[in-house]
């Protein structure tokens, strides 16, 4: 496929599936993502407006640019552009679900508040549940200038007297306190870790992360950046020379690239040693490699300025570590601030590294996602590390914006990159799996670079039921019932996801509230057409364990094929049931799998009808569906039961043991075969009513006010 401007990659060829591939124990998994970037609430969201080519740039009005106070000369200056990148939603925050009051709600600085939220979506994404699991889980991240506690609290004399500046700082502004507070709100017992190197902040954050699983001190992590300007939708004065874009466009590599356009976001990845994620049977969307950090010293024109040595170095130092040569990357996620200067410096590190012996030029892609979001500063890194990852997940290359004609200075004719213009397929290399590299580069010199992999073939699911019960809650009635509609919604939309996954993650991967919403769906049902999910949903409040009785029914409702679906598909039900056959037929030589298994005809519903047959059948039945619902941890606090019911009572009471109780119903059974032919008949009359109407022969068996039974 051709990108926009003609540029056709070399033919390799297109695999589905991953290579199969030894590893060599240091690679890292990639398990779980969460982001809040400018039009995409969530990760899935952001991959689909990569795809589609979406650029979140907004254009503001110039009468509502003059109610936010922006005077008139500002505005009609040449150089000022009403444009800017908006995230949403940075003044909404679900407080009462992490305990905070509206107070302490409202003196947290949104980058803490939005960061918090995200690292509790990134560990649902994974399937985990820090309150369930004995994992220690590390945190490395970094966030913005707090310029809320600077412009809307300090200003504010008295929340100041009230509230005093230590406890301010403190309570959810700094800094200093951006991973230890999720560590404390999420009962993360790894090491929390604030870092802060400017625009490569959050994937530093990565390869620390990294650094930590490999040597043992986290079991998990996880690693990202927030950063959230207040001043979302104000536009900017251009000023030439600067970083900043004159039109308010990202132009990456472009000829008329002048600079790019500063946005709001957060985002994290989870992270977790490959072997460890593999022995799990955890979803993996990519693997790390490898990873690098460095500074660029002295070796620049000056402090603020990139360094191709610097870029060179960390480059090679990572895909040294990932053990790989770097003609097998064939994607590189660029820094790609559309400056004039910072595109052609990068362009030369990363080909000095990546130029091979054979001069091969073209045949690496490389893109950046400024040009759909802008430049998120302390979160640029870990926005490029998603792209990326997602990418080689979906074996696709989304485009780079506005890319028309390259940068004279770039050379790329020479280079081994062409700039990803339109979607592309991600054709791989002969045996090599798809492989991308991640750049960020921070202001003062910190350069980190990340090499990734495409996530290894999975085994299939193994064999589940075919119905699954699919459990969400929340915090409040209202929320579960959301949870689960966002839930009903992504099964429509993918029903190639494995149901029985699924449901497993919601019920081990998912902390447990009080508010429960569920949905009953056959697995094959959205494959197949036939089910369907249901459009709405309900709620109930969960309360404090309830005392449970099991009632087991006496004979009269067996018939043939009765627990067929739990027979095929639960071990526990089947192996009590084949023990239960395996007794009656060594002791009483009768063999009921040939009736109680088999298709419900005429003969053998009146096969069942014997008491011989049909009374065993029926003990088994219910005291196997018994031991299954106490595998599910379902116990009863008793049990009753009606005629062979009692049997069925008293065995699960440990009354009688299950190898007597059966002998007991069968031999009963046998008796009842034995007896003169005779009949039941169960009567709404009163014993009055009655007495008058029954003939000689007849006697009253047992009765309630309601119904009497009388047997022959």
């Amino acid at each position: 496929m051709e990108g926009k401007n003609g540029h056709s990659p070399p033919e390799r060829s297109v695999s589905s599936a991953p290579l199969e591939r030894e590893w060599t124990g240091s690679e890292v998994a990639i398990v779980g993502m969460a982001c809040r970037f400018p039009d995409a609430p969530d990760v899935e969201t952001f991959w689909k407006n990569l795809c589609h080519g979406h650029e979140s740039v907004r254009a503001f009005s110039y009468e509502d640019l003059r109610k936010k106070g922006l005077s008139d000369e500002l505005l009609n200056h040449p150089n000022y552009v009403r444009k800017g990148v908006v995230l949403d939603g940075i003044d909404q925050f679900d407080a009462g679900f992490f305990g905070f009051s509206p107070r302490d709600a409202s003196i947290m600085d949104p980058q803490h508040r939005v960061f918090l939220e995200c690292a509790w979506e990134a560990l649902e994404h994974a399937g985990y549940d820090p309150g369930r699991t004995d994992a220690a889980i590390g945190i490395f991240a970094g966030c913005g200038m707090n310029a809320y506690m600077m412009y809307n609290l300090l200003s504010n004399p008295g929340l100041m007297a009230s509230s005093g500046e230590f406890l301010i700082r403190h309570t959810g502004n700094d800094k200093d306190f951006l991973t230890t507070r999720v560590s404390y709100e999420l009962d993360l017992k790894g090491p929390s870790v604030n870092v802060q190197t400017a625009c490569s902040t959050s994937l530093v954050a990565v390869h620390l992360a990294m650094q930590s699983l490999l040597l043992g001190e986290s079991d998990m992590a996880l690693a990202g950046g927030v950063t959230i300007s207040l001043d979302q939708e104000k536009g900017y004065l251009y000023q030439p020379g600067e970083i900043l874009s004159p039109d308010g466009h990202c132009r990456s590599f472009d000829k008329d690239s002048r600079g790019t356009i500063f946005g709001s976001g957060a985002g994290l990845v989870v992270l977790k040693r490959l072997s460890d994620a593999l022995a799990d049977d955890d979803s993996i969307h990519g693997v790390l490699l490898g990873s690098a950090v460095n500074n660029d010293g002295r070796d620049k024109v000056g402090y603020m300025a990139p360094s191709v040595g610097g870029q060179v170095a960390v480059i090679a130092e990572a895909l040294a570590v990932a053990g790989i040569s770097a003609e097998t990357i064939s994607y590189i996620e660029a820094h790609g601030t559309g400056t004039p200067v910072g595109d052609p410096i990068e362009i030369e590190a990363l080909t000095q590294v990546h130029r091979n012996d054979s001069g091969e030029v073209g045949y690496c892609g490389i893109g950046s996602v400024k040009t759909n979001i802008g430049h998120l500063d302390t979160a640029a890194g870990v926005a490029g590390h998603i792209k990326a990852t997602q990418a080689l997940k979906h074996a696709q290359m989304p485009p780079t914006l506005h890319f028309k004609e390259a940068n004279p200075l770039l050379d790329f004719e020479k280079s081994p990159f062409y700039v990803v213009d339109g979607l592309m397929p991600w054709a791989s290399q002969p045996n090599t799996p798809r492989r991308a590299g991640v750049s960020s580069l921070g202001v003062g010199g910190t350069n980190a670079h990340v090499v990734l992999e495409e996530p290894p073939k999975l085994s299939p699911t193994s064999p589940s039921r075919p119905y699954q019960l699919l459990c969400t809650s929340g915090t409040t009635s209202t929320a579960a019932r959301k949870s689960l509609e966002r839930l009903i919604s992504f099964l429509k939309e993918h029903p190639e996801d494995s149901l029985p996954d699924i449901a497993y993650t919601l019920h081990v991967g998912r902390a447990h509230f009080r508010h429960r919403s569920y949905e009953i769906l056959r697995a094959d049902s959205r494959k197949t057409g036939g089910g369907g999910v249901a459009d709405s949903v309900s709620v109930m409040d969960a309360k404090e364990p309830a005392n449970v009785a099991l009632m087991f029914a006496g004979g009269g409702v067996q018939h043939p094929g009765m627990g067929q679906d739990l027979y095929d598909c639960e071990p526990i039900y089947r192996r009590t049931i084949d023990d239960g056959l395996a007794l009656l037929k060594s002791n009483d030589d009768l063999d009921l799998r040939a009736v109680l298994y088999c298709e419900d005809s005429d003969s053998a519903a009146s096969e069942m009808a014997k008491p011989g047959i049909g009374l065993p059948a029926l003990f088994l039945t219910q005291v196997a569906t018994a031991r299954l619902l106490e595998s599910w941890g379902i116990k009863p606090e008793a049990v009753i039961g009606h005629s062979v019911g009692e049997y069925a009572a008293a065995c699960m009471a440990g009354v009688i043991g299950f190898e007597d109780a059966l002998r007991l119903v069968a031999y009963r059974g046998r008796l009842f075969d034995a007896l003169p032919e005779g009949a039941m008949l169960s009567v709404g009359l009163s014993e009055e009513e009655l007495l008058q109407w029954l003939p000689d022969g007849l006697d009253i068996a047992v009765g309630d006010p309601i119904t009497w039974t009388y047997t022959v």
